[in-house]
């Protein structure tokens, strides 16, 4: 299945500016992928029509200004490279939407510009940040500094509930203000959507119990919830950021109908100040009870309160006791992604797919993480080769280690993300997230630079 080409018979009355608005594209646009030199049309004419244009930043910094003209305010600033969806084109200026949902004019000479067809799969690339996880998982900043024309928003997972105060937010790792603050900065330079990660996860001592206890002290009452969205806000514009992306897995069932009235909640009070709610849902394909672990989720509810909902897919196979697998199949992402477009709209859906992989020791019946770096340095040191899995579409291999333990290993490499991404075109989601950068494919980010476009679907 594909969604490129579309293709529109001019109708009598038809000018080349009334067609750009019924597909919300612009003139230029239409003209360069149809290669006309004029904006004459006459009916029975078939024209291209541009799913996507773009224009990208061609100068070092480039002022986006309120209206189009040199005298009227700079709002932002961006910096080469920085990519703008283009909404409408008047007198050399382009306007475009910027990270923080709102316009801005760009002079037409500070940019390239980009009409895409659709022969290549648009989406948009949600990034998750994370620090260093021990000396194996690198920190995602270099992935993020090197990478950041490639991706649409960055979700910093840098934020916890406080455990003694579930009201409150508190720092997840070691990091001063300075630090978070100069990865926004590159983020919004860049037109990157950029948001704080707020969790409910990883606590010491207490497993998923301490998880579900945070929860329901937040979500048990309206006041709790209320002050719990104060502190998000404030977390918001302690850092300019431009929403927030939520993360709250572990949920006593009990629970389920407060959760779905504080994200409800969230959703009035961010949209009433601009900004916007992403949240990251455990994955389910039914509406009877599936797993604990995503039971307690309500997607219709949960869906319309957000503006963004990131399917966590990352549950297949990998969580003790799973038996050997991908930790995303392919069939497994159509198979959730097919239940939850029941559930609200598909532009909102986003698919949260790992960029890691698991190592199965079959003897002792463990697992653990490993990155793509990890994979490649087990395969060559067993001599092993790797097999790109057509059922799955994941690569794997298996091995022998020292203790004659049996093992498989199952990751991701830069041609199974871009089936995803396919998968997540071909569907009509808004796109794919990428848990963690730092773990990743380097060369995903070729496969992105040159066979998928990344759009700003702001």
């Amino acid at each position: 299945m594909s969604r490129n080409n579309e293709v529109y018979i001019v109708q009598p009355g038809d000018t080349l500016y009334l067609i750009a608005q019924k597909f919300d594209t612009i003139v230029e646009s239409i003209m360069t992928l149809n290669n006309l030199t004029d904006t004459l049309v006459v009916p029975g004419q078939k024209l291209k029509i541009p799913l996507y244009t773009e224009v990208v930043v061609i100068v070092d910094i480039a002022n986006i200004r309120m209206r189009g003209g040199i005298d009227y305010p700079i709002v932002t600033q961006v910096q080469r490279n920085a990519r703008l969806p283009v909404t409408a084109f008047s007198k050399g200026w382009y306007k475009v939407r910027l990270y923080n949902g709102k316009p801005g004019w760009i002079e037409g000479t500070l940019v390239e510009r980009f009409v895409y067809d659709g022969s290549k799969p648009i989406i948009s690339n949600l990034s998750y940040y994370t620090l260093a996880e021990g000396p194996a998982l690198p920190s995602s900043y270099e992935s993020f500094v090197k990478n950041t024309s490639l991706i649409s928003e960055g979700a910093l997972f840098l934020f916890r509930i406080d455990r003694e105060n579930p009201t409150q937010i508190e720092n997840f790792g070691d990091f001063t203000d300075e630090y978070v603050n100069n990865i926004v900065e590159i983020g919004h330079r860049q037109n990157v959507k950029m948001m704080p990660v707020v969790h409910n996860l990883l606590y010491k001592n207490g497993g998923t119990k301490v998880s579900k206890d945070v929860v329901r002290t937040i979500v048990s009452s309206k006041q709790n919830r209320q002050t719990f969205i104060q502190n998000i806000i404030k977390l918001i514009e302690k850092y300019n950021f431009d929403g927030v992306s939520m993360d709250i897995e572990d949920v006593y069932l009990e629970d389920s109908k407060n959760l779905s009235a504080l994200f409800t909640e969230l959703g009035v009070a961010l949209k009433r100040r601009g900004y916007y709610l992403s949240a990251a849902i455990p994955a389910r394909v039914s509406d009877e009870p599936f797993n604990p672990f995503s039971d307690p989720f309500e997607y219709e509810p949960i869906g319309k309160a957000v503006d963004e909902f990131v399917v966590m897919l990352y549950n297949e196979h990998g969580w003790p006791g799973s038996g050997p697998g991908p930790v995303v199949s392919i069939g497994w992402m159509d198979r959730v992604l097919r239940y939850t477009m029941t559930k609200m709209p598909k532009e909102k859906i986003v698919a949260a797919v790992s960029v890691f992989g698991f190592d199965f020791n079959l003897t002792t019946g463990r697992n653990t993480y490993v990155t793509y770096n990890m994979a490649m340095n087990l395969a060559r040191k067993y001599n092993k080769e790797i097999i790109f899995d057509e059922k799955t579409k994941t690569p794997t291999f298996s091995y022998v280690d020292e203790n004659g333990n049996q093992h498989e290993v199952w990751f991701e490499n830069a041609e199974s993300i871009y089936i995803k991404a396919q998968k997540a075109w071909e569907l009509g989601i808004k796109g794919l997230a990428l848990w963690r950068l730092g773990m990743e494919d380097p060369n995903m980010w070729n496969v992105f630079k040159e066979d998928i476009v990344i759009k700003r679907d702001f």
